[in-house]
């Protein structure tokens, strides 16, 4: 019986639309996933789709490479030191103002996904824009856009943004280790990205009980062996980058504090090391601000009335920024002299003691015991000092043995502090943009770092046409099947991921630790085995030489073109030589280990003991993975069908296995699973498990998982099955999996594709 209650407003003759009210709070009907919840959200592939760029047809490489980046960089220094009255900088410098927007737009990158960074300019959209911990970076951003305006589409914001981070190191005293241009701007917010558990808070969390801030997201208490951070999340709370400065739980507990920054900074893929040069030089400049209490701030910029114009957080005291600014809530600087790089950070933070304290806002920070302890000037009035400031999370770094000792040799040797320093701040803000090939301008480091994964140049002649004909010929002979050889050239290639342009092919890192040992990958090693006995037999013969990387691509396309050949269709694989192997030594072992799929739906996997550990159904963790190999939902159908009849389950079990002929390029799986002659039942209580038996009780039966039925069971999944699974739909579908199949093959090709 229908609820007509649901449409009271049409019924009282009311719009029935909704939406934002003119002046008022924000109203606006349900959304589709807030009628159904746990509806697979397949739209999210398209997201940040061409039609959403203005500058598609834009080659940004070319125009941002034309650029004088001297002069550019010189601009950026000019207005540095350039105060303007509608927000006055502090200390006459807006240099540490735009470090914090600098690291705030790098440091959403985290390494379980590679999601987040600088890459995209996010920092520009919902939610990230809105996050209290990115409270007044809007500012800065419109600091910038006369800079912006002037060299227009030439200079994304993205690198905009981290270069006048460098610009504002280097006016300081700082060396930067260097600066590379090549990021593209994104013109839509990230709907894909999960951030938590949490609601999102858009002011100071000390407004509210912090516990909210953690719920679902931790595990355990702080000190618990059972204290972890769920996956793939990075930031210890809701809306923040890293950590609370004032302690897990706000009250002021320096050790759980040091714990939380270990996990966090080790999510973003930085070492203890590097952590502590980070958190050390960063807070060398600038100053915090509370002068505020958060209760009086007025709305982020996401949800700021129209005549804000796109600026958030109104501050109603004085005249709302300058000596009465509001970021965080903690009030006050580190330093004596907040805009020079020297060592007086860890200086003051080991030459003090310090006793706990309020700010004005009411957050927790800590001033020095001693009253003859050096003062920080004002950042705007002339004449007054404060005492110097730390946070719970800079004491932190005192009491934690491992990160005191790294404090003491920062201490003892500035240089030394200094290298790691530039190091570390260079990864920070480099980290997401992939190979180093896609790295534009003159000041990129000569260095070849590990977290770049850097790869051998290839100094031998590439192979032709006629090299290749013999190669497959070999490929052929090799005694192995069309489904080893598929297996094992998409397992090669499946490892990439699109968020920071890490894993790929190129490079043959599934030869090496910790690939090899994925479980994921355990039916892929006598393939390498043998088709690297074939590339160094080739390679023995003449000048013209292969990679292993080629060959395991090369394989794959013989099996593609094979299996087309055996369900009646002849075509032509593409491939593109040109890939080099990588060495085990340039391979960051711990940090690719982080690439190894925790649900791998194409080859039909699913980690054992996942169900206990997330709440997620494995179909939602495909979806992820078919969005971070950049797929379409066509190419995703298209893709795993292909490699069901293909018969590459990542174990040769037959679940989703559709077919009486494994190894043809056929429509078999998509015709089973949009037929009505079969009837589906579960075979474990979890729902993880399925078999198909025909209605009729004729012929097989079949079994499947959850990343097999998805197929069917989900309606914009299954409208593209039904494409393909028609009489006329072979063709086709031989034709899309074969564009597909190159595209992933050639995912991370950036030194011969565009960035």
């Amino acid at each position: 019986m229908t609820d007509y209650a649901d449409y009271e407003d049409v019924l009282e003759g009311k719009c029935p639309f909704g939406g934002n009210t003119i002046g008022g709070a924000e109203t606006s009907r349900p959304t589709l996933q807030d009628w159904y919840p746990d509806r697979l959200r397949v739209e999210q592939l398209h997201a940040d789709g061409p039609q959403a760029d203005p500058l598609r047809d834009f080659d940004y490489e070319a125009a941002f490479s034309a650029i004088d980046l001297e002069e550019l960089k010189g601009d950026i220094k000019t207005f540095l030191t350039t105060s303007v009255p509608w927000w006055p900088s502090d200390y006459g410098n807006y240099a540490p103002q735009m470090i914090r927007m600098a690291w705030h737009s790098a440091g959403t990158y985290r390494i379980a996904d590679g999601r987040g960074g600088a890459g995209q300019a996010l920092q520009r959209f919902a939610p990230i824009s809105s996050w209290w911990d990115n409270g007044n970076t809007d500012k800065s951003r419109r600091l910038l856009w006369p800079i912006k305006k002037k060299y227009g589409n030439a200079l994304s914001w993205a690198d905009l943004m981290i270069l006048t981070g460098n610009c504002a190191l280097e006016i300081m005293g700082f060396p930067t280790t260097g600066f590379a241009g090549g990021r593209r701007d994104s013109y839509e917010p990230d709907d894909r990205t999960y951030w938590g558990p949490e609601w999102i808070n858009n002011m100071n969390p000390d407004a509210q009980d912090d516990m909210v801030f953690r719920d679902g997201r931790w595990t355990g208490e702080p000190g618990s062996s059972d204290y972890e951070l769920q996956q793939p999340l990075a930031a210890s709370h809701s809306s923040i980058i890293y950590v609370n400065p004032e302690g897990p739980l706000g009250d002021g507990d320096a050790a759980a504090s040091a714990v939380d920054i270990r996990i966090t900074f080790g999510r973003m893929a930085m070492n203890d090391v590097e952590t502590v040069a980070l958190i050390a030089g960063g807070h060398a400049f600038g100053k915090s601000h509370g002068a505020v209490g958060a209760d009086r701030i007025g709305p982020p910029p996401d949800i700021a009335p129209m005549e804000a114009m796109g600026l958030g957080w109104h501050n109603p005291q004085g005249s709302g920024n300058a000596e009465n600014t509001m970021t965080n809530g903690i009030e006050g600087s580190w330093t004596q002299n907040p805009t020079q790089w020297d060592n007086s950070y860890l200086e003051n933070l080991f030459g003090h003691e310090w006793k706990q304290t309020q700010s004005p806002a009411g957050a927790l920070q800590w001033m020095p015991v001693d009253d003859d302890a050096p003062t920080t000037p004002d950042a705007h009035l002339e004449g007054v000092e404060h005492p110097l400031m730390m946070m719970t999370s800079d004491i932190a770094l005192k009491v934690d043995p491992v990160y005191r000792e790294i404090c003491e040799s920062f201490l003892a040797d500035f240089d030394y502090f200094t290298r790691e320093f530039s190091k570390a701040w260079y990864k920070l803000t480099h980290r997401d943009m992939g190979p180093k090939s896609r790295y534009l301008g003159p000041e990129v480091a000569e260095e070849d770092f590990i977290w770049q994964d850097p790869l051998p140049a290839w100094e031998h002649a590439v192979v032709g046409d006629a090299e290749i004909d013999r190669l497959k010929q070999a490929v052929r002979d090799a005694g192995l099947s069309t489904s080893d050889l598929a297996f094992t050239a998409f397992s090669s290639a499946a490892s990439y991921r699109h968020s920071d342009k890490r894993g790929g092919a190129n490079g043959a890192r599934i030869a090496l630790a910790p690939q090899k040992d994925w479980a994921v990958n355990a039916r892929t090693v006598p393939v390498v085995e043998r088709l690297t006995q074939v590339t160094e037999a080739f390679n023995a013969e003449g000048e013209a030489k292969v990679s292993l990387a080629d060959v395991l691509v090369l394989a794959g396309c013989v099996a593609v073109e094979d299996a087309a050949a055996a369900g009646g269709t002849e075509i032509s694989v593409p491939f593109t030589p040109g890939r080099v192997d990588a060495r085990q030594d340039q391979t960051d072992v711990p940090q690719f280990e982080w690439l190894a799929p925790v649900v791998d739906g194409f080859r039909n996997y699913v980690m054992p003991g996942f169900s206990t550990v997330s709440t997620l159904a494995p179909e939602a963790m495909f979806l992820d993975r078919a969005g971070l190999l950049n797929l379409s939902a066509p190419e995703w159908v298209v893709l795993t069908a292909g490699l069901r009849v293909l018969g590459c389950n990542h174990d040769g079990a037959e679940d989703g296995v559709f077919t009486d002929r494994v190894g043809t390029l056929s429509t078999d799986f998509l015709d089973v699973l949009t037929s009505t002659d079969y009837e589906w039942r579960k075979t474990d209580d979890a729902g993880t498990a399925f078999a198909l038996d025909p209605r009729d009780g004729e012929g097989r039966s079949w079994t499947a998982t959850r990343n097999d039925l998805v197929f069917g069971s989900n309606a914009q999944l299954r409208a593209v099955a039904e494409v393909y699974a028609g009489s006329d739909g072979h063709e086709r579908f031989v034709r899309d999996f074969v564009a597909v199949w190159d595209k992933v093959m050639m995912s991370d090709r950036y030194d011969v594709k565009p960035g």
